[in-house]
């Protein structure tokens, strides 16, 4: 998968959870950025995203994400 293909996987999981269809995520987008991305939504999207994409997280990886790109750069470390 490339990063575009993450990125669209990503924005469609969380537009699904919550409920938007007008979230569009780039490698820079952040939380607070995102209108409901509460931490309670972030635990959801992680385990829908661990889900979906067949990846596991570390929880010291899961704390320390900053940006969407983040989590697209581990999930491209961990489909390797």
């Amino acid at each position: 998968m490339t990063d575009q293909d993450l990125l669209d996987a990503l924005t469609g999981i969380l537009r699904d959870l919550l409920d938007d269809p007008s979230i569009v995520l780039t490698m820079a987008t952040t939380r607070p950025e995102v209108p409901g991305w509460d931490s309670f939504a972030y635990v959801n999207f992680i385990v829908a995203v661990e889900s979906q994409l067949g990846v596991r997280f570390r929880l010291a990886d899961v704390e320390s994400f900053q940006t969407v790109g983040d989590i697209v750069k581990e999930v491209r470390a961990l489909q390797r």
